[in-house]
């Protein structure tokens, strides 16, 4: 059985584990539909899609609110479990209360209008019409209100959004994560905007899709990807999607923007990374499973920040670039490169390392506004782009470059935008704690060794999926609770450097 030692586990475990691996199973289809709608599908299959899709939605949420699994749950309330049959019922527990909470129909409608949105929005983003986006927007913040009401109206339905992706860390950590970086980063971002520093950048004119694909698979081979359990695709929005048998990313290509394709294919491979990771024997059950999203996203850009905008990873890897794109320019330049900050950037995608963090505050802000009723969808261009003006200087001439670029709201996924910062945050406490343990780790990025790292966050991270709770797991990794100290840190002495501040 999935979760040891079987032998000794009730029998109700038993059932309880055999029933949730059917969901488990029947989710990751699910999943490969959504894969196959964003990179493979054909653009007039999206009627039969979202059908699809909604069927089943309907059938993991029938699995999961079965009433055998509140009589498994029951049986085992009291039983003498060992600690990882605890986390697996705590898990189940937690995710059979949520849905058993929500109706049905209402699951089913949210999949499929969130469904039928993906073609809406992109036809809005590339004509800069948010007017046609508009009603099936507010079609999704009405059924997401009537959601999170489901589960306890009585609490701020945001907040009850939020745990959908991060369910142990809570939004007042969230919101006061975001506070400080607003407060500190600010400071820092003026700092360098006022910096006499020239920073290079080698790269002029435009390259070739082809050419940055090939060099994107050569990062990957060099990472350590496992293309027997993945492959890599293109999408207009960069994912990784899948199992520890199967986990694909996609990247895309800028022909003026080749930087965009490194960062977003080694971030991407982070997500991979830990995905490959989990425990091949507890697939199906939560403890093959992934800690949620800021663990998820701690993954992507420690690889992408700490490791692939390093100046050793330059140090080894500016000829491999320089060769596949025809640019010639030194490690430093490279290194430089990567790490510019460009308050004027429109794009959260696209945005530096440090701006990025005021472009997740202002979708926070935003998106919690929306689902408190405190702004109504007509509003959020006019103000999307105050908050763009007020925090970073700039502000969006078109929709497209505001309000329209993110997919996240089309998915229904309402409380997604803070995990990317709190990953930020994590990924420079879990990298701190790594080269701690790790003798030289700078030194083995610049001779191209990643299995030490690999190593250390498999052990300290990754093969305990759903075992912990997201503070526990942290403080098993890294002896600390969760704290932003690390990621400041490591923002003030980086650029401090770069920018002679």
């Amino acid at each position: 059985m999935a979760t040891e030692p079987a032998e000794t586990a009730p029998d109700s475990y038993e059932e309880l584990v055999d029933h949730v691996e059917r969901l488990t199973y029947v989710s990751d289809a699910s999943d490969v539909l959504g894969w196959d709608q964003q990179v493979m599908m054909p653009e007039g299959g999206t009627p039969a899609r979202s059908k699809q899709s909604s069927a089943l939605s309907s059938v993991a949420h029938d699995l999961l609110t079965d009433d055998r699994v509140a009589d498994w749950l029951d049986d085992l309330a009291g039983a003498d479990l060992e600690p990882a049959q605890r986390a697996v019922v705590r898990e189940v527990r937690r995710d059979h209360e949520r849905a058993t909470s929500v109706p049905e129909d209402l699951v089913a409608e949210i999949s499929e209008t969130a469904s039928n949105a993906l073609p809406v929005w992109e036809e809005a983003r590339a004509e800069d019409d948010f007017e046609a986006l508009a009603p099936t927007l507010e079609r999704l913040v009405e059924l997401k209100r009537e959601y999170a009401a489901a589960i306890d109206p009585d609490r701020d339905p945001y907040a009850v959004l939020f745990e959908e992706y991060e369910p142990y860390m809570g939004l007042d950590t969230a919101e006061r994560v975001l506070e400080r970086l607003r407060e500190e980063l600010l400071p820092l971002i003026d700092g360098i905007e006022a910096s006499d520093a020239d920073l290079a950048d080698p790269f002029d004119g435009e390259y070739d899709p082809d050419a940055q694909e090939a060099l994107s698979r050569d990062l990957l081979d060099e990472l350590g990807y496992d293309w027997s359990r993945g492959r890599l695709d293109t999408s207009a929005h960069p994912f990784t999607s899948g199992t520890q048998f199967d986990a694909r990313v996609t990247t895309r290509f800028s022909p003026a923007d080749p930087m965009d394709a490194i960062g977003s294919t080694v971030h991407e491979f982070g997500h991979a990374a830990y995905i490959l990771g989990l425990p091949d024997e507890h697939y199906g059950t939560p403890l093959g499973e992934d800690r949620d999203l800021t663990v998820h996203e701690s993954q992507s850009r420690l690889w992408e920040n700490h490791v692939g905008r390093s100046r050793p990873f330059w140090d080894r890897y500016a000829s491999l670039v320089g060769d596949h794109l025809g640019v010639d320019a030194s490690p430093r330049a490279f290194y430089e490169a990567a790490n510019q900050v460009y308050p004027e950037n429109l794009i959260r995608v696209q945005a530096d390392e440090l701006t990025y963090h005021m472009h997740i505050v202002l979708r926070f802000e935003t998106e919690r506004d929306l689902i408190s009723g405190d702004l109504a969808v007509s509003e959020v261009p006019a103000v999307w782009n105050d908050k763009m003006e007020e925090y970073l200087g700039v502000r969006p001439d078109t929709d497209s470059e505001g309000c329209l670029q993110d997919i996240h709201w089309t998915h229904g996924s309402f409380g997604y935008f803070p995990t990317y910062s709190l990953g930020s945050v994590l990924a420079a406490q879990l990298y701190a704690s790594a080269a701690d343990a790790v003798p030289d780790l700078d030194g083995k990025v610049r001779e191209g060794e990643f299995d030490p790292l690999h190593e250390w966050l498999t052990e300290n991270v990754h093969r305990h999926g759903c075992r912990y709770e997201t503070d526990d797991l942290v403080r098993e990794a890294t002896g600390e609770s969760f704290t932003a100290d690390y990621f400041l840190e490591y923002a003030r002495g980086k650029f401090g450097d770069l920018y002679d501040l």
